[in-house]
């Protein structure tokens, strides 16, 4: 069995378990896809906030319930590894550039954590033509995208003129900003990893060239 970096265990791909489609917490990664684009229509069209943050909530939710049933359930594939962390992705993406454009944060956070992505995604096709697949999602890649998808609906309600929008701001920038900060630190993370597997690959090529 395949381990990464970190010590983790990986599928291995091409058994009959990574190429599982059908399986319960892949349908609720599609689930969580399927709401990026209702999500972004409720914020930025009628801007139905209260609407918006329950699609958030649900896909805190199944954040967590299809990692936890697909260990409970022996269900992990290859397929529920890519669904994942694209459907956190394109979430906080979404989310991203909705508060950006009704100003409720600042662009240039959304730059920076934009930013990070696009980097991992240069990395990525970097470990791609090493013949990597994608290195599997660390823990704290985890705990960044629980911190923002849980200062998201309290970054909403935070943006309000009330008591409790008073109340709320501060603990829902206190989630944003330790949540920018572990995403930052996973992606760097991500990329130490990706260059020592890079580095190895080269080690081994020049050996094979020059035995």
């Amino acid at each position: 069995m395949p381990v990464d970096l970190i010590g983790g265990r990986v599928t291995t791909p091409g058994s009959a378990q990574a190429d599982r489609i059908a399986t319960v917490p892949n349908a609720l990664s599609v689930l969580r896809l399927l709401g990026v684009p209702l999500f972004l229509w409720l914020l930025l069209g009628p801007q139905a906030d209260l609407l918006a943050i329950v699609v958030l909530m649900v896909s805190g939710f199944t954040d967590w319930a299809d990692g936890w049933l697909a260990r409970r359930l022996n269900q992990q594939s290859s397929l529920g590894t890519l669904l994942d962390p694209a459907a956190d992705r394109l979430y906080i993406l979404a989310t991203l550039f909705g508060f950006s454009v009704r100003d409720i944060i600042p662009w240039w956070l959304a730059a920076v954590i934009v930013g990070r992505d696009l980097i991992l995604a240069a990395v990525l096709a970097l470990l791609r033509r090493y013949g990597y697949a994608p290195l599997p999602v660390h823990y704290l890649g985890k705990a960044a995208t629980f911190n923002l998808l849980y200062a998201f609906p309290l970054l909403l309600i935070g943006d309000g003129d009330g008591t409790l929008s008073a109340v709320v701001r501060p603990i829902a920038w206190a989630f944003t900003i330790w949540g920018t900060v572990l995403y930052l630190w996973s992606g760097g993370l991500y990329v130490l990893q990706a260059l020592r597997l890079i580095m190895a690959a080269r080690g081994t090529a020049r050996l094979v060239q020059n035995p």
